[in-house]
């Protein structure tokens, strides 16, 4: 089993930076993917960014350029840099991992963008 905790929402002006982060524990070995998602109030869960254990990397159009998704080498975090925000990048963002062909969540972190 993996837990996941993120971290580093908050309040940005638009056009501003945020990085989250994605703390995993447990039986990090098992991950075979990890991606962030998002759901804003009133709509549903979708996906942004994606990397493999390859480092094969996906993202949704709508952050295309301006999002960038990582690991650190060990596995143990996953980051989300997201630059130039939008109001509609506001949402909770929540961090998924894939092991064993069963879908792991976090808690999520709220993002808001607004000036």
């Amino acid at each position: 089993q993996v837990q996941l905790v993120e971290s580093g929402g908050g309040l940005v002006q638009p056009g501003e930076s945020l990085k989250l982060s994605c703390a995993a524990s447990g039986r990090i070995f098992t991950i075979a993917y990890v991606a962030w998602h998002r759901q804003a109030p009133g709509k549903q869960r979708e996906f942004v960014a994606g990397v493999s254990r390859s480092g094969t990397t996906q993202y949704a159009d709508s952050v295309k350029g301006r999002f960038t998704i990582s690991t650190d080498n060990t596995w143990n975090t996953v980051y989300l840099r997201m630059s130039n925000l939008k109001p509609e990048d506001t949402a909770v963002y929540f961090c998924a991992a894939l092991t064993n062909g069963v879908r792991e969540w976090g808690q999520g972190t709220q993002v808001t963008v607004s000036s």
